[in-house]
């Protein structure tokens, strides 16, 4: 990858407005790198057993914080030089991957995952096709080649979703042909018309659905959990269990001990969804893989959530927290100060959402460049670089996960321009941004002197060290060690 900006950072800041500043001023970069140092630096000291006055250097190999971005793009960009390059991102830049496993498309047949790469999931079939995001699996590769190539990275791997109450992105077409035709018709053609089951009063429509149908879908979220679990529960190491529930929970829709509830997003669920989504995924998946759960409408509501499902016995280990700036005014809006995205409204919006000793995960972010220009990519850049410089700094974050790395291969109706590379992976001012932070002003690499007591100390970031020096024979020795 290239190494240098086409222009200066201090040329890109100029590209935003004075308004914008006076949030991110001086003061507050002041703040956000005192919290930096407070809560992803810790002191170390580390014995040598080497002679006093030893030069010792020492290089950080690995982050504790995880800098990720999804890989759904995975052999699917159009060239293999292409595809070599967004491969590489993941190691380089990022040290953790999600990974999709979106039902609909995971299970397109009951009972068929498409785990293993069949001749449409190869590179050489992407290579050749010319129209990729009109197809059936764009975004969405199977995932045995994913997880290997991820473990060979020795990347963290995430899961995303196992369950989600959305029947566009995540109902599988055979669920739903479990459903009478008439109804099944009625949901594909008429759902704002007052005629579909789906805009009738869900005592009237209860009336119509087979009577089974509760435990039917039960049967089959247990079903895709237990399989899943089977194949990559050890190796996997975390999961969004259940992804924009909030919605459900807000509006009265997750009933304890209810059979079935209608989803904001238009799909039949079982009635405590969420709940019962952690429960599955507790009985069989292994301690080790952590259980997220994944909202974008975050604040005091999706707080309640999560306490509402610990006392309820529900394991969370971490609340996932989406930021999508979809629209490229947004991000206008934010250079020019009028925005959501200031330093006390982010502070703001974590303080909502709190629960105590709860880790989060910034697990989905876009921040759309406002223009394809010089001057767009210099916005989206600044933006970047300070959003990311004071989520690091918030003391529950364990990570950031940017969403859509590469221009023009996101879903339908995500932007264009979202992405930290252009489309023939050329690198954007962003990624210059991102990669400074997470591999140069985030890395301690330090050159010491060891105590009278043949030991090092130092402050660094959190992770995994290198300590290099010559012994009194002149040979190099080396010790691994970890900041935590």
């Amino acid at each position: 990858m290239p190494n240098q900006p086409s222009i200066s950072y201090e040329d890109q800041k100029k590209c935003l407005s004075a308004e914008y500043w006076l949030h991110w001023n001086d003061d507050e970069q002041a703040r956000i790198d005192e919290d930096i140092d407070k809560y992803r630096k810790a002191d170390a000291t580390e014995s040598l057993s080497v002679a006093a006055g030893t030069p010792v250097t020492v290089k950080q190999l690995t982050h504790d914080f995880k800098f990720g971005a999804h890989i759904f793009n995975f052999n699917q960009l159009g060239a293999h030089e292409l595809n070599e390059k967004y491969k590489a991102l993941y190691g380089d830049l990022f040290n953790s991957a999600t990974i999709a496993f979106y039902w609909r498309p995971f299970d397109p047949k009951e009972g068929q995952p498409r785990f293993e790469e069949t001749e449409t999931d190869t590179e050489e079939w992407w290579n050749a096709c010319k129209n990729p995001k009109w197809q059936r699996f764009w975004r969405r590769p199977a995932t045995d080649p994913v997880v290997d190539f991820c473990e060979k990275k020795h990347l963290r791997l995430h899961g995303h979703p196992l369950v989600w109450g959305n029947r566009t992105w995540q109902y599988p077409d055979w669920l739903m042909a479990k459903l009478p035709h008439e109804i099944l018709a009625e949901m594909l053609t008429d759902d704002r018309s007052g005629v579909s089951i789906l805009e009738q009063p869900l005592e009237d429509a209860l009336k119509r659905l087979p009577k089974d149908f509760p435990e039917t879908l039960e049967r089959a979220i247990e079903t895709r959990i237990r399989t899943i679990a089977e194949r990559y529960g050890t190796r996997v190491s975390s999961w969004d269990v259940c992804n924009e529930s909030n919605g459900d929970f807000r509006q009265g829709r997750l009933v304890p001990g209810s059979r079935i509830c209608r989803a904001v997003y238009n799909a039949f669920m079982p009635g405590d969804y969420c709940h019962f989504a952690f429960q599955t995924a507790m009985k069989y998946l292994p301690e080790c893989a952590k259980l997220n759960i994944n909202e974008y409408h975050i604040g005091k509501e999706y707080a309640d959530q999560a306490m509402d499902m610990l006392a309820r016995g529900d394991r969370i280990d971490c609340m996932g927290f989406q930021m999508h700036r979809f629209n490229p005014q947004q991000t206008l809006d934010i250079a020019a100060g009028a925005y959501d995205q200031s330093p006390e409204h982010v502070r703001s919006v974590w303080r909502d959402s709190y629960v105590p000793n709860m880790k989060t995960h910034l697990s989905e972010i876009t921040i759309t460049s406002p223009g394809g220009d010089e001057k767009g990519e210099a916005i989206q850049a600044v933006v970047a670089k300070n959003l990311y410089r004071l989520w690091f700094s918030l003391e529950p974050m364990m990570g950031i996960t940017w969403w859509n790395v590469v221009d023009d291969c996101g879903a339908p109706r995500e932007p264009a321009i979202s992405g930290l590379f252009h489309r023939d992976m050329t690198p954007k001012l962003s990624y210059f941004a991102l990669e400074d932070l997470i591999n140069h002003e985030w890395r301690t690499n330090l050159s010491l002197t060891a105590d009278a007591n043949g030991a090092i100390s130092f402050r660094g970031f959190k992770g995994s060290y290198l300590a290099e020096w010559r012994d009194a024979a002149g040979n190099t020795q080396t010790k691994k060690f970890d900041v935590l």
